[in-house]
């Protein structure tokens, strides 16, 4: 197998998972189906939990449906809400710490298979977690896998021209509170880029840029 050197690995992501949800702003998320399409995304929202954050799934205990989020920096975390929508998670940090980024929002490179019926929503078709794991194709069946290049889903380092538009200023990264939760609202522990119409909400009082 070809190594893609611009893909993230454990090494990277075994960091709090703050300092990770924000600079994976702006990386790519790459999901391979079971007929070998790829589908490519940037990130544009995220979010961080993690042990001692009391909206963290893993703050009260371990258990089998949140083991994924104590396995090593890499390993793939879905679970389900509202009894219909996936979510995905990515752990961080290290093994048997709760810790991990909620992927919230990606900007598609393209129209997924499928979906070719809902193009005039074209950005926001991944505008939100449930939203996000509906156009991938993604559901509890990679609960616990490890993010593998060429394989059913890996992360990509951010390109230099995204960088690039950071470090000039044409792109901004705003820092909030997360949303969709009772406990832990006040930590600004959500991410994303301004004026992305991908983004699945904006402009929350006490949003900062980073």
């Amino acid at each position: 197998m070809t190594i893609n050197k611009k893909t993230i690995d454990g090494g990277w992501l075994a960091r709090p998972c703050p300092e990770v949800a924000s600079e994976l702003i702006g990386c790519t998320l790459v999901r391979r189906l079971a007929d070998g399409q790829i589908i490519r995304g940037a990130i544009v929202e995220t979010e961080a939990y993690q042990e001692g954050d009391p909206a963290c799934h893993g703050s009260r205990r371990r258990t089998p449906s949140n083991e994924a989020m104590f396995g090593p920096p890499g390993t793939i975390y879905v679970y389900l809400i509202y009894g219909m929508y996936n979510c995905l998670n990515i752990s961080s940090d290290r093994a048997d710490f709760a810790s991990g980024v909620l992927i919230r929002a990606l900007q598609l490179e393209k129209i997924p298979p499928g979906l070719e019926e809902k193009a005039k929503q074209g950005d926001r078709l991944a505008a939100g977690p449930g939203k996000l794991c509906l156009a991938l194709q993604i559901d509890r069946s990679l609960n616990g896998q490890q993010l593998t290049v060429n394989e059913t889903l890996w992360l990509e380092h951010r390109t230099p021209e995204f960088q690039q538009s950071l470090d000039n200023g044409e792109n901004t990264i705003i820092q909030t509170t997360r949303i969709g939760i009772s406990l832990g609202k006040d930590l600004p522990w959500r991410w994303y880029l301004a004026n992305c119409p991908a983004v699945s909400r904006k402009g929350d009082k006490g949003d900062k840029r980073t």
